[in-house]
C-alpha cells in the first residue's frame, strides 16, 4: 500500500470519527434538551435548563416588558411583544448600561467634562432570571412555593441579573423558594427627571421597570411553581432603597398588593426631590447640552432620537463627575408612584407590606467617603446635601463634631444619613412587625455580606457555624426589633469563632437620626 493510500484511509478514519462524535455531541444536548422544562406564558414559550449538581433550574433571560427604545425610551413599560417558537433560556441577558460612582472632590454639578467613552451594555435589558428547585415544574393556578425576588443595587447606575445566582437562595432555603432576579434601567435611562420627562415620559423609569416585574411575578409566576401570595422582595444599597419605594409606593397602598415581606440590606436613601426641582432640572440640562437638543423645541424627542453612542458617554461622565461616593440620577418624587417624599410615607405609617427583616453593615459609609478628605464636617455635610441652610447644617455639626477626625465624622455623617436612618425610620413604621440585624464582621463595609447570601463567591468568614446562625436569622426568627429595640449582631471574636448576641441599639444613634 503506497504512502499516500494510507494517508488517505487515515483521514478518512478521521473523519468517521469526527463525525460520529460531533453526532453523539448533537444528541446529548438534545437530550438535555429535551430534559429541560418548558414554561409558556402565552407571549413566549421559555426552555430553561436543569443543574443537577444543585438541584435547580434556571430560565435565564425572560423579557418580561418590550424593548425601552425608541419612543419608549424614558416611558412607562409596555408588555413584551409575542414570539414564536421557543426560546432558550440558557445565557445570561444583556446588561443594562452602566456608569460609575461619583468621583468628584468638589460639588456634583460644577463639572462639565463630557469625555466620550466605549459603550458596552444594551439599552435592549428589560429581562429577569427565575430559578427554581430541581422538581418537576408544576403550573399551579394557587397555592406553591414562596417567591424571593431579588433587586439588585449598585447606586441607580450599575449592577445585573447575572451577578447573582439566585439558585444559592434556593440552596440556602433547603429548595424551600423560587428566587427571581431582576433588571432594571438605569442611571441616564432609569432615572433621567425634569419637567419635559413628566410632561411626555416617565421620571424614575428604573422604578417603572421593577413595578413591572413584580407585576409580572404576580401573574406569572405560578406557572414555575411559585405562590404569588407569598412574595417577598429584598434588595441590597440601591436595591434595598429600591425596596423603600415600592413599601412607599402609591401613598403606601399598592393595589393589588404585589408582596407580603419586605428585606432590606444596606437601605440606601439619600436626597429624594420633586422631578421638577433645581437639580433634576441642572441635570436634564447637562443631558440636553450634551446631546445638541438645546436648540429642539421638543428636548425630550430630540433624546429619544439621540444616538446612544451619544448618551451612554454621558451616562457615564455626568456620573463620574459627581462628588465623591455620591450618585447623580436617582429616584425622584414624580407625584404619580412616588407621591411624597419617602420618609413622610414612612411616617404616617403608610405601608406594603406586612414584615420587614432590615440588615446593615457596621461602617456602611466608608467606601464612598475620600479617605483622605479634608473637609470639616460643616463642608462635607454642605456638600453631600446641597439644598442644606444654615441651621440644617449647624445641626449636623452639632452632632458630629466630637465623633473623632474630619474622616471619622464624615464616614459617620454618610454611613447613619444615607443608610442607617433611613432603616431605623423603615423599621419604626413596621413596628412590631419588624426585625433588625448588623453585619459587624470585620471590616464591615458596605456590601461585604452580600458574600453571605449568593455564597459562591466565598464569604470572607467561612464559618458554617456563623452562616447556618446568619441565615436562621435571616426569616425573621426571634424577638421583634420594637420590642425594647433589639437587634442582632453578628461578629467574630479576636480568634475567628463566631459571636453572635443580642444588643440594645444606642440611643444616640436615635438622636442623631433625629
Amino acid at each position: 500500500m503506497s504512502y499516500s493510500t494510507i494517508m488517505r484511509l487515515k483521514m478518512s478514519i478521521r473523519a468517521n470519527i469526527l463525525a460520529i462524535s460531533q453526532a453523539l455531541l448533537a444528541l446529548e444536548a438534545l437530550a438535555t434538551t429535551a430534559s429541560a422544562p418548558l414554561i409558556d406564558l402565552g407571549y413566549a414559550q421559555y426552555q430553561g435548563s436543569v443543574d443537577a449538581a444543585t438541584n435547580t433550574i434556571s430560565f435565564l433571560g425572560i423579557r418580561y416588558a418590550a424593548p425601552p427604545l425608541g419612543n419608549l425610551r424614558w416611558a412607562a413599560p409596555q408588555p413584551p411583544p409575542t414570539v414564536s417558537g421557543v426560546q432558550q433560556a440558557t445565557t445570561q441577558p444583556n446588561e443594562c448600561y452602566q456608569a460609575p460612582l461619583g468621583n468628584a472632590s468638589t460639588n456634583p454639578f460644577e463639572s462639565t467634562s463630557l469625555s466620550k467613552r466605549a459603550a458596552s451594555q444594551s439599552e435592549d435589558c428589560l429581562f429577569l432570571n427565575v430559578y427554581t428547585p430541581g422538581s418537576e415544574v408544576v403550573v399551579t393556578p394557587s397555592g406553591g412555593l414562596p417567591v424571593v425576588v431579588w433587586i439588585h443595587g449598585g447606586g441607580y447606575i450599575s449592577g445585573a441579573a447575572s451577578l447573582y445566582n439566585g439558585a444559592e437562595l434556593i440552596m440556602e432555603s433547603d429548595h424551600g423558594v423560587i428566587t427571581v432576579v431582576l433588571q432594571y434601567r438605569l442611571g441616564l435611562f432609569g432615572f433621567l427627571a425634569g419637567q419635559a420627562v413628566k410632561e411626555d415620559g416617565t421620571p424614575n423609569a428604573g422604578l417603572f421597570d421593577q413595578n413591572y416585574a413584580l407585576r409580572w411575578v404576580q401573574a406569572y409566576i405560578s406557572s414555575f411553581g411559585g405562590d404569588p401570595t407569598k412574595v417577598t422582595i429584598w434588595g441590597q444599597s440601591a436595591g434595598a432603597g429600591s425596596v423603600i419605594q415600592h413599601v412607599v409606593a402609591h401613598g403606601g397602598n399598592t393595589q393589588p398588593p404585589l408582596f407580603r415581606g419586605v428585606m432590606t440590606s444596606s437601605t440606601y436613601l439619600s436626597s429624594q426631590y420633586n422631578y421638577d426641582d433645581r437639580i433634576p432640572e441642572m441635570l436634564y440640562s447637562m443631558v440636553v447640552n450634551g446631546t445638541n437638543c438645546s436648540s429642539s423645541s421638543d428636548t425630550l424627542s430630540c433624546l429619544r432620537a439621540a444616538d446612544v453612542n451619544t448618551l451612554q458617554p454621558l451616562n457615564s461622565n455626568i456620573n463620574l463627575d459627581g462628588f465623591f461616593g455620591m450618585l447623580t440620577f436617582i429616584p425622584v418624587v414624580d407625584g404619580t408612584f412616588i407621591v411624597e417624599r419617602p420618609t413622610v410615607t414612612l411616617s404616617k405609617g403608610r405601608l406594603n407590606g406586612n414584615y420587614l427583616l432590615a440588615v446593615v453593615n457596621a461602617h456602611e459609609g466608608n467606601i464612598l467617603v475620600d479617605q483622605s478628605t479634608t473637609l470639616d464636617v460643616a463642608d462635607y455635610v454642605r456638600t453631600l446635601f446641597p439644598n442644606f441652610g444654615p441651621a440644617q447644617i449647624a445641626g449636623a455639626v452639632m452632632v458630629y463634631q466630637n465623633q473623632g477626625t474630619n474622616v471619622d465624622q464624615a464616614n459617620l455623617a454618610m454611613s447613619e444619613s444615607m443608610f442607617v436612618c433611613p432603616t431605623y425610620y423603615m423599621l419604626k413604621a413596621f413596628g412590631e412587625r419588624a426585625w433588625k440585624g448588623k453585619f459587624a464582621i470585620p471590616p464591615g463595609l458596605h456590601g461585604i455580606d452580600v458574600a453571605y447570601y449568593f455564597t459562591s463567591g466565598g464569604p470572607a468568614f467561612n464559618n458554617s457555624q456563623f452562616i447556618t446562625a446568619f441565615f436562621e436569622f435571616l426569616p425573621g426568627y426571634g424577638h421583634s426589633w420594637r420590642r425594647g429595640f433589639t437587634e442582632m449582631i453578628f461578629n467574630e471574636t479576636s480568634s475567628g469563632v463566631p459571636h453572635v448576641y443580642t444588643s440594645k441599639t444606642e440611643k444616640a444613634v436615635f438622636e442623631r437620626c433625629a
